[in-house]
């Protein structure tokens, strides 16, 4: 095969998967509710008179809360319940990869105690190159870093778990989410920030063990969702005494 036939195998690849998706049982519906739980969706932003610290939110639909039945549901929602004193700019968006993370994080100034970046899944389902991700990815930490006293970087869990996808489908995406985690927890290493793991197998999966943890679309979160991925944020990034000055008085 010569290499000049070699740019031809993203379109094949990707017509592939959207063939398969369309005969395994990824209905029509799931791809609307999607769509119209994101166009529902609003980021939550959180600014307290007498905030004690300061919260910057990046990433995609998974940090502005789409698939939570209200923003007080999300997980920037229920950090501002359990910390009234946190200050919170969110300046996530639907649909966002981590390339277009970079562009929220260079759009903002200022200097922020805590930066989370949630991101990742739609690198993962829109089949970017995976070089290209593990670069945008650390330019996203460095930025973050720049920006931030505590980094926290929290990709969206196995993708290739989600009701949304139907074998084979769901093993590609599941290979492609476990490079993607690899990329965050090694940027994670070289730029002092906390790797906050939701990536699990099938068996371990609360999401793949518990249908009312993923919304309609069976693509995000639903509330109970958020709230796992709440307590698995507060326990491995270790936030509670970080967080303690924006507890109420």
């Amino acid at each position: 095969m010569s290499t000049s036939s070699w740019p031809v195998w993203p379109a094949l690849i990707a017509a592939l998967l959207l063939a398969l998706l369309a005969t395994s049982g990824c209905a029509v519906w799931r791809i609307g509710q999607a769509r119209d739980l994101a166009q529902r969706s609003e980021p939550l932003q959180h600014a307290p008179a007498d905030a004690a610290l300061r919260l910057l939110i990046v990433g995609d639909s998974t940090g502005v809360g789409t698939g939570a039945s209200d923003p007080r549901h999300s997980l920037a929602g229920l950090l501002a319940r359990a910390y009234p004193r946190l200050h919170i700019d969110n300046r996530a968006s639907d649909g966002a990869t981590f390339a277009r993370v970079i562009g929220q994080l260079e759009a903002t100034t200022g200097r922020y105690d805590l930066v989370l970046v949630q991101a990742g899944g739609n690198d993962v389902i829109r089949l970017r190159s995976l070089d290209d991700v593990r670069a945008d990815i650390d330019r996203v930490a460095a930025l973050a870093r720049a920006r931030g006293g505590r980094v926290l970087l929290m990709p969206a869990g196995n993708v290739g778990n989600a009701p949304f996808f139907f074998a084979p489908v769901s093993w590609f995406m599941t290979s492609r989410a476990r490079s993607m985690h690899g990329f965050v927890r090694e940027a994670a290493a070289r730029h002092d920030a906390v790797y906050v793991n939701l990536f699990k197998e099938k068996a371990d999966d609360p999401f793949a063990q518990q249908p009312g943890l993923n919304a309609a679309d069976g693509l995000h979160p639903s509330d109970a969702g958020y709230r796992v991925w709440f307590d698995e944020l507060m326990a491995q990034g270790r936030l509670e005494p970080v967080l303690a000055p924006a507890a109420a008085r």
